[in-house]
Parts: structure tokens; C-alpha cells; sequence
């Protein structure tokens, strides 16, 4: 990867960005999706000579699709900067990607895999894990923010990934052929729709049910047999006031394969974890490991040789 081919590139696409949001008097993101819309040739506002001159750059600079991803990562972390988004829009940390990527290799020796995201977001994940993935990936994600959606289909299609992206709430059951893997950077809180909730196991019956909870469930309908599920979730997930509910779930219906803390400096002194759950028996007794860093190589080397040898479908 030419890191120096990606700071140009980032300077241009941020130059864009800023013309784009003045232009229109619009936000970040807005202006984001407007500038890949531009790049590719679809928007009105190619028009502008200053827009122009930086995507001919850009295209210049031939970046390949680890150095696209790499770029988009970074436009998305200055737009955490300068316009944060509600939490459970947040960006998934680039190193939860490679942890994801990791376990998916170790498990899934196919040459081709189904994988099904809910909750797709910003579409950094998806990329981290298609560009990075040494595998032909059949991709499905699922979101409700029409915003999100736009960028992230944009993103992909800059970059030149396979990836489908659906406007839809997870918790709806859907008619879609089954996954070889399902993952979700899980968005927290408590679902709306009790009427919906009511057709759960996990439900809460008498109040409000936790969304991540609902949609750990629906993730089995749409795994094979067998298959195994990749959640980002609350360190608390089990133990919460819910808890309860989800582990008898999970006991009648599959496996908890491994449970990995994560660094609080990571989530802003939230504490989550990495859940790996299983459609299907158990292999082996349930690995867990606390993981406190993800910049330290010593500790990631040791984290991914005991996962190895412990972690088995």
C-alpha cells in the first residue's frame, strides 16, 4: 500500500467534500456521498471546474482497492471529527474489522462465502472484510438509514467490491437464502415494537426488548446449520438485565464458540466485547480471551495462536 498515494488522494477527496458542503450548504456526509457520486460521473455538480480538476487527480493517482478502503476509512474518521454521529452510526474501529477478518479465515477454509451484515452503516466494515478477505464473498448488508446506504453503496462501487446493500430493519424476517456467516457491529438499545418483539424467544414481556438481543435471534434464520454468527456487543451481554432471557436462547439453540474483551479506550470507556456464536452443538468449551490492546503485536500474536488452537467449528 502507498501511504503516500493515500494522503494526496485524501487531501483532494477532503478539498471536494468542503466545496460540495458549501456549495449546497449541507453536512459531511451529504457532501461525501455527493462526491462519489461526482467521481463516478453522476452528479450535477461535476460541472464545477475545481471538482473536476481534483477527481482527474485522483483517477490519476490509480489507487488500488486497499488503498481506496484505506482513504475512505480516513475521510469517514475526519467526518467523526468535524460531524459525529449518534452512537449506534459510529464507525466500526478498523481493528474489529481485522479481528472479524481473522476468525472468518480460521473458520470458513471455502473458497466462496455467503456473509450477511446487519446494521451495514457507513460500509467500512463490509470493506475492511471484502477487500481484505481471501475469498470470493457473496455480500448482504442490511440498513435502515438511507443516507448510510448511499455511502456505503457509493464507497463500494469506488472501490470495485461485490456488495449489495438493503434498506431494511433487521429485526423484519425477510425471505433470503441462508449464510455461510452473520455480522453485526450490534446497535444498542431497546426495540420499539413490542408487536414485532412478541414473536421472539428473547423478548422481554414486560417491556421493551433490547434490539441487539432481537437481533441475535433473527441471525439464526438466516444461517446454515452449523454456521456461526460475529457480534460486537456490550461486554455486559449476558449478565445485563435481559441476560438471562438471551442465554437460555443461545443454550437451546447453539453455542457460545468464544467471547473476546475488548480495550475500553476503544468505545469511549464503554465496555464490549467480540461474541462468536454458533448455530449448532458445541465443539469445545467456550474461549475466552481478554484482548488489552490491538496495536500491540505481541498481544494480537498470542490472542490469534490461542484462538487457533482452541476455536474449532
Amino acid at each position: 500500500m502507498n501511504m503516500e498515494k493515500v494522503a494526496q488522494a485524501f487531501e483532494l477527496v477532503i478539498a471536494n467534500i468542503e466545496k460540495i458542503s458549501e456549495e449546497l450548504d449541507t453536512d459531511f456526509y451529504d457532501a461525501f456521498v455527493e462526491q462519489n457520486a461526482t467521481y463516478l460521473g453522476s452528479a450535477q455538480l461535476s460541472k464545477l471546474s475545481v471538482l473536476t480538476e481534483n477527481n482527474d487527480k485522483l483517477r490519476q493517482l490509480s489507487l488500488n482497492r486497499m488503498e481506496w478502503q484505506k482513504l475512505f476509512q480516513f475521510v469517514l474518521l475526519k467526518g467523526a471529527q468535524v460531524a459525529p454521529m449518534q452512537a449506534n452510526h459510529a464507525m466500526t474501529p478498523d481493528a474489529i474489522g481485522v479481528i472479524f477478518n481473522f476468525i472468518i479465515e480460521h473458520l470458513n477454509k471455502n473458497a466462496e462465502l455467503r456473509l450477511i451484515e446487519f446494521g451495514s452503516g457507513t460500509g467500512n466494515l463490509a470493506e475492511t472484510l471484502l477487500v481484505n478477505l481471501q475469498k470470493k464473498v457473496d455480500y448482504v448488508g442490511f440498513e435502515v438509514d438511507d443516507l448510510l446506504l448511499d455511502l456505503a453503496a457509493s464507497m463500494s462501487e469506488i472501490i470495485g467490491t461485490n456488495a449489495t446493500f438493503m434498506q431494511l430493519d433487521a429485526v423484519q424476517s425477510q425471505v433470503i437464502a441462508p449464510a455461510d456467516v452473520v455480522i453485526s457491529d450490534l446497535p444498542i438499545g431497546f426495540y420499539p415494537d413490542d408487536k414485532t418483539a412478541s414473536h421472539f424467544e428473547v423478548r422481554e414481556r414486560s417491556g421493551h426488548t433490547f434490539a441487539h438481543h432481537l437481533l441475535i435471534e433473527q441471525s439464526f434464520k438466516y444461517l446454515k446449520e452449523g454456521a456461526f454468527g460475529i457480534f460486537l456487543a456490550p461486554e455486559d451481554l449476558l449478565t445485563s438485565p435481559q441476560g438471562e432471557l438471551l442465554k437460555k436462547w443461545i443454550s437451546a439453540h447453539g453455542s457460545i464458540m468464544a467471547v473476546i474483551t475488548l480495550p475500553k479506550s476503544l468505545f469511549n470507556a464503554d465496555s464490549k466485547a467480540i461474541y462468536l456464536l454458533k448455530k449448532g452443538p458445541a465443539s469445545h468449551a467456550t474461549f475466552v480471551h481478554p484482548l488489552s490492546s490491538l496495536t500491540d503485536r505481541e498481544s494480537l500474536q498470542n490472542f490469534m495462536t490461542e484462538f487457533t488452537k482452541t476455536v474449532k467449528l
